[in-house]
């Protein structure tokens, strides 16, 4: 799940749409004109004819279509980030790395390429200078293999990253009170997840970092999927409203009719 217990997330729980990523239809088409002209020129054998800036290394030997290089994904995010995502992006290169044959079917070629990844959680610094930056990825091999990935698997990291790295501030300034996540009303509902998931290594961060035993709380099931948890809840504004705006008896009658394990948490705002 993370670097907090060496294990990685099970491929199944990300639903990748791989037939599609093959395809291209997530990915910035210019990855795509790139797979492309790459794919034909390794078709007429082309090699490099062009000059180069490269001075000690004769390009001309270079089979420009089946160029190998090293790709590497990284953070620009000052001072540190807490990286979140790397399962996923690898779960989708390991599934939509390869190419079309003639006939049409998808030829996987993820045992062709080298991969070296961090684990999510892991804590990656960055002092704002863009040659000191430290990947999170590294992939080499046949470039169009894997070129039209990148628009998705940097998709895939970067949006919780974002979440994870604000929850582990957020948890710092809060100066060791919980804090629950209910974000669910705010993005769409395919990704309450992903988000849930996020938040928990945001969570784990800090609990590493600062020795504490924080619990991870949110507010949908699917929040809590990727860990095989389920949602916690306070009483609702809507509930206050349906006891004509007194909350004491709202509270009252909660606590005295729902489960016990369910929190008894009350919203104090409902008269503003």
């Amino acid at each position: 799940m993370s670097i907090f217990n060496n294990k990685r997330l099970p491929e199944e729980l990300f639903l990748i749409d791989a037939e599609r990523i093959r395809q291209g239809w997530y990915s910035d088409k210019y990855f795509c004109n790139n797979v492309e002209l790459l794919e034909k020129l390794a078709a007429e054998k082309y090699h490099f004819q062009g000059e180069s800036d490269l001075k000690d290394i004769d390009c001309s030997v270079i089979c420009t279509g089946n160029i190998e290089v090293e790709m590497q994904f990284f953070t620009r995010r000052r001072p540190f980030s807490v990286v979140a995502g790397v399962d996923e992006a690898l779960a989708i290169l390991k599934q939509c790395a390869g190419y079309y044959a003639e006939n049409g079917q998808f030829v996987n070629t993820y045992d062709e390429l080298e991969v070296e990844a961090v684990q999510d959680g892991t804590f990656v610094t960055y002092d704002g200078d863009p040659k000191q930056v430290v990947p999170v990825i590294k992939v080499r091999g046949n470039h169009r293999y894997f070129a039209k990935l990148e628009t998705v698997m940097l998709g895939a990291m970067a949006e919780p990253t974002r979440i994870a790295t604000n929850v582990f501030n957020t948890l710092v300034a809060a100066r060791n009170k919980e804090v629950l996540f209910f974000p669910a009303r705010f993005t769409p509902y395919k990704i309450q997840a992903l988000h849930g998931y996020a938040y928990s290594l945001g969570i784990d961060a800090y609990n590493k970092k600062y020795g504490r035993k924080n619990g991870a709380f949110v507010s949908t099931d699917s929040g809590a999927a990727y860990w095989s948890g389920s949602g916690v809840g306070t009483i609702s504004h809507s509930t206050i409203a349906c006891f004509c705006g007194d909350t004491a008896e709202a509270m009252y009658q909660f606590s005295r009719l729902l489960n016990p394990a369910i929190n008894r948490i009350a919203l104090i705002d409902f008269h503003k």
